[in-house]
């Protein structure tokens, strides 16, 4: 199973376009793992269920960042083979505990049917389908004040994946300018302090790659750099801009 606990720094993108074959390219890239995002690109069932079925045929691990917290939202996603669930706007323990258990079948209460992917269609053990889909990856995202100042009680709860820093919402909810902000860096150091003695791994959303190693020497494990918007929007730029150049020498 996928984790960032294993010591060794990861970085991935999130998916926003509906298509199986950007999974496909994003698999030969040598990333660690993607994160679909559906819960501000438009992915249904239908188009979640054939970005996993892509993901697991190149092998990219792929995380899904959900919409909501409902048991049928996790449910489904699981069942549909993600390697693990972010979960936007956990403000507290209660609500991290509370999804944790939607995604657990020991001690929790997913339902289960082999017959879902995550159960080789019926093919795998009742008991290596359980234990394995119990250690998918949750990850928290915290992304308000009100998961700051609960990010200690958070990081406490048995059984996280590890906790995703959302600077860009937090500028926000604090009424601040913009991710760099002091006061929400000041924000992510605590956030970093607080998991360290869990030994949760915490994860960076980053506009690009120059923050990468900022972010790592301060102790983040996981870096979500762009998406694949991004990548084609800077890529297609970049083109006109030596495009432009090389207009301006005449050539």
């Amino acid at each position: 199973m996928f984790t960032f606990a294993d010591g060794r720094r990861k970085v991935g993108v999130f998916v926003k376009t509906d298509s199986p074959q950007v999974v496909e390219i994003l698999g030969l890239c040598d990333l660690d793992f993607a994160v679909l995002d559906a819960e501000h690109a438009p992915f249904d069932r239908r188009t979640m269920d054939r970005m996993l079925f892509a993901a697991r045929a190149i092998g990219l691990p792929m995380l899904v960042r959900i919409p909501d917290h409902h048991d049928a939202t996790i449910l489904s996603v699981l069942d549909m083979g993600a390697g693990g669930i972010v979960v936007p706007h956990v403000d507290s323990a209660a609500d991290a505990g509370n999804v944790l258990a939607a995604a657990r079948f020991v001690g929790g209460r997913r339902g289960i049917s082999l017959s879902a992917r995550f159960g080789g269609y019926g093919t795998r053990s009742r008991d290596a389908a359980i234990a394995e889909a119990d250690r998918s990856l949750v990850v928290c995202q915290i992304e308000s004040s009100a998961a700051v100042a609960a990010v200690e009680e958070i990081a406490a709860v048995p059984g996280l994946g590890g906790l995703l820093i959302g600077r860009a919402d937090l500028a926000l909810c604090l009424g601040l300018a913009g991710p760099r902000h002091p006061d929400v860096m000041a924000a992510v150091d605590r956030i970093i302090a607080a998991a360290r003695p869990h030994d949760l791994p915490v994860l960076v959303a980053c506009g690009g790659d120059a923050e990468l190693g900022e972010f790592a020497a301060l102790g983040a494990h996981g870096f979500i750099v762009g998406s694949d918007q991004s990548l084609l929007r800077n890529a297609g730029s970049k083109l006109r801009g030596v495009l432009n150049a090389v207009a301006l020498q005449g050539v």
